[in-house]
């Protein structure tokens, strides 16, 4: 008899079995495992979250916006799942009980040592593969925002005292020189 082989795949149902309170994402197959939250990267994310929750209520909008832990399945098959610190989802149809089947129109990653790789490179291919309209990298440490269009294949950089355009709207701008970070 031989030896068990080892998982070298995982799936959403290895994500679903975690412990309470454990948290992972899944790319292609590769769990990655989740660090707690600093207490700044949770003001950053609620402050740009009520910007644009506020935003989308004034407009009488269609869009929803959620905040991690928010599950997103980016791909029609259960080796792929992420949990982005904010996701708008225009496409009502995208969501059920579980959080979104596919590709949300715009996605906010907020930068903290653990996810800095996974931020700049591997959910970045990902969320241009899967067909996000646009994707913010937010880096507290870099003192800048990160802005791709991916609808008008644009990049730009921003700094902490910049005015932010939000690409998926024609009117709705983030002054960062009014978040508070501490």
């Amino acid at each position: 008899m031989g030896l068990p082989q080892a998982i070298t795949e995982y799936t959403i149902e290895d994500i679903d079995a975690l412990p309470d309170g454990q948290r992972a994402e899944l790319i292609d197959g590769q769990m990655y495992m989740m660090a707690a939250l600093s207490r700044t990267h949770q003001q950053v994310c609620l402050a740009l979250l009520r910007k644009i929750a506020d935003y989308i209520d004034e407009k009488g909008g269609s869009c929803e916006v959620d905040m991690a832990p928010f599950a997103v399945f980016l791909k029609a098959d259960n080796k792929t799942y992420v949990e982005p610190d904010i996701s708008v989802i225009c496409d009502k149809s995208k969501l059920n009980d579980k959080g979104c089947n596919g590709a949300p129109d715009w996605i906010i990653e907020i930068v903290s040592p653990a996810s800095r790789q996974m931020d700049y490179y591997r959910k970045l291919f990902q969320y241009h593969m899967a067909g996000v309209r646009e994707y913010w990298i937010v880096d507290e440490q870099k003192n800048c925002v990160m802005v791709y269009n991916f609808e008008n294949e644009d990049i730009k950089d921003y700094s902490f005292s910049d005015i932010v355009k939000a690409g998926i709207y024609d009117d709705f701008e983030i002054d960062f020189s009014k978040i508070n970070i501490e």
